[in-house]
């Protein structure tokens, strides 16, 4: 959960506190928000939570795309998959 004292930054705070500021995402495992001129611009992540998001994003693409195929009834049965990877494999 995102704490609006401690995870929303200044530029120019992040700047003379990076140390700081990188072991506090790592520690609470939460999001640094950078605002330049009182507005959000950037978001600063740990990398393994920044990987989660992109598998997230990822495995949720390739939900979609089944999805899609079974509405536009581009499927296959379990039968002919068998049949298909025995040929393959034969």
């Amino acid at each position: 959960m995102i704490n609006l004292v401690e995870d929303i930054r200044p530029i120019s705070y992040v700047k003379s506190h990076t140390a700081e500021i990188l072991k506090q995402v790592a520690d609470k495992n939460n999001p640094v928000i950078i605002t330049q001129n009182g507005e959000a611009r950037a978001v600063l992540m740990d990398v393994r939570q920044y990987q989660d998001i992109i598998d997230t994003i990822n495995l949720l693409k390739i939900l979609s795309i089944g999805e899609n195929d079974i509405k536009n009834n581009r499927i296959i049965t379990q039968e002919a998959l068998d049949k298909k990877i025995g040929a393959i494999l034969d």
